[in-house]
């Protein structure tokens, strides 16, 4: 697969049949960009197991921390990596060990690894880098248009409210056509 741009499409199925998420390299820092992540994808109703064996154990925004992987106490269905390119390999390697294996590898802004991509969807997972779910969640659902963002999805059809606030938009398909 081409890792230079994704289909809409594509992206929008994956962040619609995921329900698990784990977040390799996550931190309890609330200023760091993987805590931001965690957080909004967990309020979005995605089941979120951040990954960190300097935070084992630690409970952060409603959310505990496992030392690695294998002690996420369910199945995956995608594994998010806030890592350095150097290290997806090793991510992929560990994620390779998984039973069942998850759908999807994702990997966060700036994190690229062909090499790891290829190993990785030739064992059958879908694999996304250099792209972040909270940003592409965001802008499919047209969250990311309250702030003036162009979001490049344009409908007629008023956006599925996901629980309170006005910010809180679902990622599935959009509600009756307007007449």
């Amino acid at each position: 697969m081409n890792h230079d741009r994704y289909d809409d499409t594509y992206i929008r199925a994956i962040l619609s049949e995921v329900r698990t998420i784990a977040i390799v390299g996550a931190s309890a820092n609330a200023a760091r960009p993987s805590y931001f992540v965690m957080k909004y994808l967990s309020e979005r109703g995605y089941r979120v197991f951040p990954v960190n064996p300097g935070q084992a154990g630690k409970t952060v925004a409603g959310l505990t921390f496992v030392a690695t992987l294998a002690d996420v106490p369910e199945p995956i269905d995608m594994v998010d990596v806030f890592r350095a390119p150097e290290h997806v390999p090793a991510v992929v390697d560990e994620v390779l060990k998984l039973d069942p294996l998850p759908k999807v590898l994702w990997t966060q802004l700036g994190v690229r690894n062909d090499e790891a991509a290829a190993k990785a969807e030739a064992a059958g997972l879908k694999v996304v880098m250099n792209r972040c779910p909270k940003i592409e969640y965001g802008r499919l659902s047209g969250e990311i248009g309250w702030t003036g963002v162009n979001s490049r999805t344009i409908s007629s059809r008023k956006p599925l409210r996901l629980g309170e606030g006005v910010q809180r938009l679902s990622i599935a398909p959009r509600g009756p056509k307007s007449s």
